[in-house]
């Protein structure tokens, strides 16, 4: 490379004595860590990172590229990340473009940004899902190594009594699918043949294939809670942005 052509600059290279970029404090603050004093205190304690370095007081950070970590969980600081939280009503498929032309979950959010759905909900399931254009966010939720919770309020084919405490057991202890063992679920039986389930896998119809294998049909399933996020007053078809503490407790799992 001949000595008078440019050489691309690397991240927080400083320019003329200038570091490029905003300064840190500012970024987390505007993220939601508190105000820019306590975000101050963050870096001085370490507990923030930029690009897998622990950060200094003073650091400058670019937020189209930069990433950060505090205590370890990513902080989404580019400006132009959104995190949507959906009731997905029945009918309604989880997918970004469907071939069928049947109604898509992205078609219910705005259409700019582009977003994705995290993970799944069937067809005829329905229920809180989140749809974001984060990919390091989408990763923790969907990773089976994060073992984030999902809960489904679900209601079964039983009798007057309910499903029998025996069927409940094999639920909570893991039962045999064509595709393995589920992991223990924490099962509760709410009101005869309604069920509370929470699992943190994310198979294909997993919740519908554990009762289906136990003895009893699912009639009607409904996702109530996504790691901490719950939302009773959303009604089919609404959706809403998740607040800067809820997309921060979601990253921090």
């Amino acid at each position: 490379m001949a000595d008078d052509e440019p050489k691309e600059r690397q991240q927080g290279e400083r320019i003329d004595g200038e570091q490029q970029g905003e300064r840190l404090q500012k970024v987390l603050a505007q993220r939601g860590f508190g105000s820019r004093r306590v975000c101050e205190e963050l870096i001085v304690a370490g507990r923030v990172t930029v690009n897998g370095e622990v950060a200094v007081l003073g650091r400058r950070v670019d937020v189209e590229h930069d990433t950060v970590t505090v205590d370890g969980a990513p902080v989404g600081v580019r400006p132009d990340l959104v995190y949507y939280l959906l009731h997905k009503p029945f009918n309604v498929i989880t997918t970004a473009k469907d071939t069928h032309d049947r109604v898509t979950v992205v078609e219910l959010v705005p259409e700019e940004p582009r977003v994705h759905p995290v993970g799944r909900l069937d067809l005829d399931s329905e229920g809180l899902i989140i749809l974001t254009n984060d990919g390091d966010l989408t990763h923790r939720l969907t990773h089976p190594s994060f073992g984030v919770e999902k809960e489904y309020l679900v209601h079964v084919r039983s009798g007057p009594q309910g499903v029998p405490e025996s069927a409940l057991a094999k639920l909570r202890s893991g039962v045999e699918l064509d595709d393995g063992i589920t992991s223990p679920a924490k099962v509760g039986q709410v009101q005869p043949g309604v069920l509370r389930i929470v699992i943190h896998e994310g198979r294909h119809r997993q919740v519908r294939r554990m009762c289906d294998a136990v003895g009893h049909e699912v009639n009607r399933l409904v996702r109530t809670r996504i790691g901490t996020i719950v939302d009773t007053a959303l009604k089919p078809g609404e959706w809403r942005h998740l607040t800067t503490e809820e997309v921060r407790s979601l990253a921090i799992r």
